[in-house]
């Protein structure tokens, strides 16, 4: 495929997403009102996703990537758009529309198929669009079973099982008398299909650690992108069990959409930002704040204890130590926090800056200049690890002169 092909294929399948979307949108504000602002961030999630798929699709035309992400996108969308349909021409007002069953079979349907694709073969074949090694072929044929398979058995459904608005419409081309063994196999064939999503995810952790160069920088930006999104959904389940309203469901859609985003900058931009430099700083200050937030409360919580009785405003007084304690902790804190990160995740970063430290108090003790330049070669052979290391020094005529090598 030429690249022009390529690019009006791509933003084709990105205006046709749009398309969908806005209609989609109109008949959610028809079927949930309420629910408005959840559609609206549901609709922009896909869009990034689309966005994306558009990009790399059109600048990486030979990379199956780019093409994954559209057809799953694209299929999503779809299948929201069907549900939606339905639910208006059968629920919210009846008969306005036609086939509106048939749209509801093929809307689960479809909405599945695009979903699993970003769940397995996003992950298995990612960022080269090659799967990991030879022996991950297995899997990749399972996958492919599985959803014919899941299509097999989620059409003849006689009920929906994607949307309980739909749970109690008829499907017209369901199977009444094998209603319980379809069940039990759509439910066997999802489990199979969630275990191949945990085992790409394995096939991106195997393929991290034997990456180098270019590919490593391409799956650090994904996991990143990923990591962010687990513990974005962490949080979220927490202040849904955790608060008395629970967390808004707008927040799912914004953890989500962290996944398309590092996956757009490692396939086009990823030589443009130091991805190790970014790591570092979220676990530093990631682990900072959730100290510094266990240490606040912890002290306001004490003092109060221990302040009771003592002050009528012993809530205020609380407040304000407990923020002081916190500021002169800061640095302190983050100082340390960095060394520990930097020796366990980042060692040899680590000693080379020891090494470095070493070296400089060593410039300000010694004069003799055969120990220096012993000194010298020593620190550049353990920070940079040169096959041949070489220091030729001027002499005060002009000429240069040969003092001391290393193999």
């Amino acid at each position: 495929m030429s690249k022009r092909i390529a690019f009006w294929l791509a933003w084709f399948t990105w205006i046709f997403y749009v398309v969908i979307a806005i209609v989609t949108l109109l008949f959610q504000m028809k079927n949930a009102p309420s629910e408005w602002l959840s559609d609206i961030f549901g609709a922009l999630v896909l869009f990034a996703f689309a966005t994306v798929a558009a990009l790399i699709a059109s600048r990486r035309p030979q990379n199956p990537i780019g093409w994954i992400f559209c057809l799953g996108t694209l299929f999503s969308a779809l299948g929201n758009f069907l549900l939606e349909y339905a639910v208006y021409t059968l629920i919210t007002v009846p008969g306005s529309l036609p086939a509106g069953a048939w749209m509801g079979v093929f809307g689960g349907w479809t909405r599945g198929i695009g979903w699993f694709l970003l769940l397995t073969f996003l992950l298995l074949l990612f960022p080269n669009g090659h799967l990991p090694s030879p022996r991950w072929r297995p899997l990749a044929r399972l996958i492919v079973g599985l959803l014919i398979a899941y299509t097999i058995t989620i059409l003849p459904a006689p009920f929906s099982s994607w949307d309980t608005r739909l749970a109690t419409v008829r499907n017209p081309i369901g199977i009444a008398g094998a209603a319980d063994l379809l069940n039990v196999l759509t439910t066997l064939i999802l489990l199979g299909l969630f275990a191949t999503s945990i085992a790409c995810i394995v096939a991106v952790v195997l393929r991290f650690r034997r990456a180098r160069g270019e590919e490593r920088q391409q799956l650090k930006w994904f996991a990143y992108g990923m990591a962010l999104s687990i513990l974005m959904l962490i949080v979220i389940v927490i202040l849904m069990f955790s608060t008395v309203n629970g967390a808004p469901g707008t927040l799912f859609y914004l953890a989500l959409v962290c996944i398309p985003i590092s996956a757009g900058i490692a396939m086009l931009r990823y030589r443009l930002y130091d991805i190790d430099v970014l790591i570092n700083r979220t676990l530093v200050y990631g682990s900072l704040s959730a100290l510094l937030a266990l240490l606040y409360f912890g002290l306001i919580f004490a003092l109060q204890s221990l302040l009771q009785g003592k002050f009528t405003q012993n809530n205020g007084v609380a407040i304000v130590v407990s923020t002081l304690a916190i500021a002169a902790l800061f640095q302190p804190l983050r100082r340390r926090i960095q060394q520990i990160i930097d020796r366990r995740f980042y060692r040899r970063k680590y000693d080379a800056a020891r090494t470095l430290a070493a070296f400089s108090a060593t410039l300000r003790n010694e004069v003799d200049l055969s120990q220096l330049s012993e000194h010298l070669l020593m620190v550049v052979e353990e920070t940079m690890q040169p096959a041949h290391v070489s220091l030729w020094l001027r002499q005060p005529e002009g000429k240069f002169s040969y003092a001391h090598s290393k193999e």
